[in-house]
């Protein structure tokens, strides 16, 4: 597992401890910025690459946006023919050196390497798709079509493409012109090792939110809904409980969901937990009654989803994207219309004031998500991929 722009920050074991970092972040940003910083010496470029800088400075810029990154974006989706080709040489030595059979990009945003892969290893190269369609839709209108166009043409370079979901595989194809073969499914997996089924609540029932902390992954919605909770009054004892990742440019949006809170007099009700451990999330998950994260975009797949699922939580999701998918797939929750804050109280109300559908809900979901959604599955399944194009490629 080779690091590109950052170490790595993971739930599990590192996979890539002791090995360089490729396509460092602030040579990449550079490299852009200046052609003379592109003939920078190696001792520099290798400095600029460390760990400890590049955490420095990821710490320090907080979140990735893709409004600030049109012309990287497709600068590196131009490979060999972009401003950071230095940094694809590297990748490439380092490739020869380990001699593998096969190498998977973990996302179309890196597409433009595939074509010098190929022509220098000589071996398949396969792309996971997760969600880029957001990220460059996101990007300047001055830079979004060219982005689009290049990672199409790009695209072309790739063996396959494995995408999480059938929603994905589908919008993902037509958006890079890719034909129905070329793109496979295979479902995201997790660790399930510590999940177990929900345990009883004390104090009244708790809805719980664990992704990102921005208005994104549905925050804003899902507070407004349990303000509509609270003032209705038909489920007693009410709490929320928000977790998940919340970095510096997540901030002022948790500042302002406290604020109308507070305004409502219901931030006594609502706990937050940001950052937080594998071991802690998995806690987190296990304490709530119901389960929401309404994304208001088109999520690929949503492997929070299936999380609170394993942990034997009853879901309410959008009925958009790749939700409905997981939600039929596993029967572990229920369905309402996206973008809608009273349509989600409405259907979260209905679990909490139905006991009983909410736990054979979280029942099957539990069951569901340990029989499909496990890593050692989603391990086996692309195993079987990888030999399937490793010996189609002999």
């Amino acid at each position: 597992m080779a690091p590109l722009y950052l170490p790595l920050t993971l739930d599990e074991e590192d996979q890539s401890a002791g090995l360089p970092i490729f396509f460092g972040g602030i040579n990449v940003y550079l490299e852009q910025q200046s052609a003379l910083f592109r003939k920078a010496p190696g001792w520099l470029h290798n400095l600029l690459a460390s760990p400890k800088l590049l955490n420095l400075a990821a710490g320090a810029a907080g979140k990735t946006r893709a409004d600030d990154l049109g012309e990287m974006t497709v600068s590196m989706l131009r490979g060999e023919e972009g401003c950071q080709a230095r940094e694809l040489d590297q990748l490439i030595a380092w490739l020869r050196s380990e001699k593998p059979d096969i190498v998977c990009l973990s996302n179309a945003l890196l597409v433009g390497m595939g074509r010098r892969m190929k022509a220098e290893l000589g071996i398949p190269v396969l792309c996971f798709l997760q969600g880029e369609d957001w990220f460059l839709d996101g990007l300047p209108m001055i830079h979004r079509q060219a982005a689009w166009d290049t990672a199409a043409a790009r695209a072309a370079d790739i063996d396959l493409f494995v995408a999480p979901s059938v929603y994905f595989a589908e919008l993902m194809g037509r958006r890079l012109k890719l034909p129905p073969d070329r793109v496979q499914v295979v479902a995201n997996g997790i660790n399930l090792d510590g999940y177990e089924s929900a345990g009883p609540t004390n104090g009244g029932p708790i809805l719980g939110y664990f992704a990102r902390m921005c208005r994104e992954k549905g925050l804003e919605t899902l507070v407004e809904a349990f303000i509509r909770l609270k003032q209705r009054g038909r489920v007693a004892n009410l709490k929320l409980r928000v977790g998940g990742s919340c970095g510096p440019a997540d901030q002022g949006v948790v500042e302002e969901m406290k604020a109308r809170l507070r305004v409502n007099n219901w931030l006594m009700d609502v706990e937050f937990f940001p950052n937080v451990t594998r071991r802690e999330k998995i806690e987190f998950l296990r304490s709530l009654t119901v389960f929401s994260a309404p994304a208001m975009y088109g999520e690929a797949f949503g492997l929070y989803v299936v999380e609170a699922m394993a942990a034997g939580v009853p879901v309410a999701q959008p009925d958009h994207a790749a939700f409905p998918e997981i939600i039929r797939a596993t029967g572990g929750g229920v369905l309402c219309a996206a973008k809608n804050a009273e349509a989600l109280a409405e259907a979260v109300e209905g679990l909490l004031l139905d006991p009983e559908r909410a736990q054979a809900l979280g029942e099957n979901g539990r069951r569901e998500a340990h029989e499909r959604y496990g890593i050692d599955t989603m391990a086996e399944r692309m195993a079987e991929v990888c030999a399937g194009l490793v010996k189609r490629a002999g």
